[in-house]
């Protein structure tokens, strides 16, 4: 599914028109970002928890050269899923 797609979702199941669903999505996808760069989580109950881990240098292997090289230390986004999108999949 695409953002578009995602909208127009949103849009018909809260019964707004496309404009506000985007602004809507717009802003949730904002502060999910804004939060994690700040280096917190954000728990939805029930969805699942988003957050940052990190990640230590490590060395790695370039396929096509066989070549050995380091690949630096990084923060990385994560998302965990709660139990009830666990089971909502699952079904």
């Amino acid at each position: 599914m695409t953002k578009n797609e995602f909208v127009d979702h949103v849009a018909q199941k809260s019964g707004i028109d496309k404009a506000q669903a985007a602004r809507s999505v717009d802003a949730m996808l904002s502060v999910i970002e804004e939060t994690l760069a700040r280096g917190g989580e954000i728990s939805i109950s029930g969805f699942g928890k988003f957050h940052v881990a990190d990640r230590s240098a490590r060395k790695g292997v370039n396929p096509r050269t066989g070549e050995t090289l380091q690949i630096a230390a990084s923060r990385v986004p994560k998302f965990t899923a709660g139990s009830g999108l666990k089971k909502a999949v699952k079904q």
